[in-house]
């Protein structure tokens, strides 16, 4: 069960199984239709306070990682989690998507390292 990420801005890709969009708020410019998500779990994302402090500064991704990580056991994010975790679960792929430039100081990579550590 590979779990991918991906940002959003990129080609669909048939290879990329159940899309989830793991953001807060919705992609800048994104249509739902060019999109095409097969869930959007917005409550798994950072909390608006997390995500301003963390501003993807990648000098603070080591404190903003465990921070995020907290947030994840409590909560509606919690709930999100046990869903994104029954999803993977019930598929084949999984394609995590996010809209930072950031290729690496992301929530999806820490998303990943998480259901990949459970697998």
């Amino acid at each position: 069960m590979p779990v991918k990420i991906k940002r959003i801005y990129e080609d669909v890709d048939k290879n990329d199984g159940v899309r989830i969009l793991v953001d807060r708020i919705w992609p800048r410019g994104m249509s739902k239709e060019k999109a095409n998500i097969d869930y959007w779990l917005k409550q798994i994302a950072p909390t608006t306070d997390l995500r301003k402090w963390f501003n993807h500064d990648p000098e603070k991704f080591d404190e903003f990682k465990e921070k995020y990580i907290q947030e994840l056991e409590s909560g509606k994010q919690k709930e999100e989690l046990i869903k994104l975790k029954d999803i993977v679960k019930a598929n084949q792929t999984i394609t995590l998507l996010y809209a930072a430039k950031d290729k690496k100081h992301n929530q999806a990579i820490i998303l990943q390292e998480i259901i990949e550590d459970e697998l």
